[in-house]
Order: structure tokens, then C-alpha cells, then sequence
């Protein structure tokens, strides 16, 4: 492990002076950044402690949700606002990782975890460009079953892991950010970048803005609403393909729809091209089946994940046919 500074913010101006300092990063849980600092793919200078910042779990003036970004992900599960009307969030976090790892994982650094790319962590014997720009991609043409699906690139085909970030996309969720040069706010659809020729510039996040909360608005169907996760065990895996939804019936037809799909993409995937056909049609099997075909209609699979697109089509049709069939 490289040689670092430690700093430790007692508030939000502290944490932004700090992460101004070249090579800095913020250490919130740990979950990720130590195992990539151990692996020397992150080599900070300065590691800056932003677990004293807000973990508070509001209730804002609209009815919608404010999440402190150093909440830890349990809390966040556990809590009767998020249970209650944000179903979705709950199941995705607790889907997400162990016990221990919820415990200690905030939900800024479930939002800025990198990808489990194999040929990303293999700095001996793989060439990435997530890793190294302009180094190359091992994945297109090496063991790619996990990879993505949509909105890849030559450069890149690695998928997001987060699940808690496809609930909350899903879910209209929006980031606040704060730097020296003010406060600003991105919907989380739009957080994440997709890879195109900088896989490694993962996020919208300018040098030294840090994320100070997470926003959940109000929505009249969010409670009627499920995540729904694939992986190769049981439990502590990674999606191959999951689906976070919400859904509103009424007098038998779609009358709104959210839908986010992981494991399938660089960034958790807003399914907008399904929910845009979904509006308005019978709430069936058949409709939910039209749906999600017109959202993988630009699907581009790789030799060995293939799979993934009847995979993500029946999970999304289970899913929606299980939502719909409970609001009847």
C-alpha cells in the first residue's frame, strides 16, 4: 500500500478544503477504496475520514426523503420511513452485500464503488482502460460473462455493482453536491457516465465536489414497488442482471411505471424506452414483455454473456407480472 496522509472532516467545508489537495479521496466505510488502495489501483496522498458528516434520514416538506451521505447503508435498510414507503431501497440494499459490509458501507461510497471487472483488479497481467486510459480492454475478447450489455464501448464493457444506485435511480432520486464553488444537484440517472472512450471518469463529479446527500422525491406509487436480483450464489454476489421497479395500475391498464435494471451496464440502467411503452397499456404479461423488449432492442452482447437478454427479459416480466398482480 502506497504511503498517505490522513485527514478527518469534522464538516462538509472541512471535507472540501481537504479533498481539494491533489490525490485526495474521501474514506467513508472503506468497503471498497481499501481493497482497491491494498490492490495499488488507488494510490491517494491524502485520505480524507467523512464519516462525521451528515448520516441524518429525513423526512423532507414535500413527503419525500432526504439520506445523509455518510448514512450507513443498514440504517438507510432499516429505516420505517425507507421500509414503508421505498420497499425497493430496502430489498436492494439488503440484497447488496453481508451484514458486516452493510454495516460499515455509506451510501456515497455504494454510489462511487467501482466495478468488480476481473481484468480491472488484475494490474499484473491485464490491460484496462478503466485502470490505465489508453491501456486497452482484456474483456472484449477474454472471459466477459458478467460484463455489460448496454451503453458499453470499445473501450469499456465493465458493469456498475451497486444495487442500492439501481433502486434509487429507479426511484427519481437526485445527488447533492457541494464544492468551493457552490452547491448543485444531479438526478442519479445522470450521475453516473457511461464509458465511451474515459471509462475511468466514472461520475459527473467535478475535482474536489463532494456528495452531501441523496433526495428521494415523493411519488404516489413508490411503496407498490420490488428489487429483484440474479447472481451465481445466494448470497455476497454480484448481479448478473437485477430489476428495480414501481408500478401503478389502474382500472386494469399501466398508469405509471419506474424501472432500473443492473448488472447490464457501466452505470445502473434507467429503463425510460420500457416505461415510455408501458404507459397507458394493459398491465399484462404481454405489454411487460413489449416493454422490455424495446429497452434491449440495443443490447450488444459479448461471446459469453449473451444470456443476459432473455435473462433480463424474464426478470423484468416476473417482476413487473408479480407488482401488478399484487395491486389488482
Amino acid at each position: 500500500m502506497t504511503p498517505f496522509r490522513f485527514e478527518r472532516a469534522g464538516d462538509v467545508a472541512e471535507a472540501v478544503r481537504a479533498i481539494a489537495a491533489p490525490s485526495a479521496k474521501c474514506l467513508g466505510g472503506g468497503t471498497n477504496l481499501v481493497d482497491l488502495m491494498r490492490e495499488t489501483i488507488e494510490r491517494p496522498e491524502v485520505l480524507v475520514d467523512v464519516t462525521a458528516l451528515d448520516h441524518a434520514i429525513v423526512e423532507t416538506e414535500g413527503g419525500g426523503l432526504r439520506i445523509g451521505a455518510a448514512a450507513r447503508n443498514t440504517a438507510v435498510a432499516e429505516h420505517r420511513l425507507v421500509r414503508d414507503r421505498y420497499p425497493v431501497l430496502t430489498r436492494a440494499i439488503v440484497a447488496g452485500a453481508s451484514a458486516q459490509i452493510r454495516n460499515m458501507a455509506t451510501v456515497a461510497g455504494n454510489l462511487l464503488q467501482r466495478t468488480r471487472c476481473t481484468y480491472f483488479y488484475d494490474t499484473e497481467g491485464s490491460r484496462c482502460n478503466k485502470r490505465v486510459p489508453g491501456q486497452g480492454c482484456d474483456a472484449r475478447e477474454g472471459f466477459n460473462r458478467i460484463h455489460a450489455i448496454l451503453g458499453a464501448s470499445e473501450a469499456c464493457v465493465a458493469t456498475h455493482p451497486s444495487d442500492m444506485a439501481v433502486a434509487l435511480t429507479a426511484l427519481d432520486a437526485v445527488v447533492h453536491l457541494r464544492s468551493d464553488a457552490g452547491e448543485r444537484s444531479v438526478p442519479l440517472a445522470e450521475f453516473h457516465r457511461l464509458p465511451g472512450d474515459r471509462p475511468d471518469v466514472e461520475t459527473v463529479l467535478a475535482p474536489s465536489e463532494l456528495v452531501t446527500a441523496i433526495e428521494l422525491p415523493p411519488l404516489p406509487f413508490e411503496a407498490h414497488s420490488t428489487y429483484r436480483k440474479v447472481r451465481d450464489r445466494a448470497s455476497y454476489a454480484f448481479a448478473l442482471v437485477s430489476v428495480a421497479a414501481a408500478i401503478a395500475v389502474e382500472d386494469g391498464l399501466v398508469k405509471n411505471v419506474r424501472l432500473a435494471l443492473g448488472g447490464v451496464a457501466h452505470k445502473p440502467w434507467r429503463a425510460f424506452a420500457a416505461e415510455a411503452e408501458l404507459r397507458g397499456k394493459p398491465a399484462t404479461a404481454a405489454s411487460f414483455a413489449a416493454a422490455i423488449d424495446a429497452e434491449l432492442a440495443g443490447a450488444r452482447p459479448l461471446k459469453d454473456n449473451g444470456f443476459k437478454i432473455e435473462l433480463a427479459r424474464r426478470v423484468t416480466i416476473a417482476t413487473l407480472t408479480g407488482l401488478a398482480g399484487d395491486r389488482a
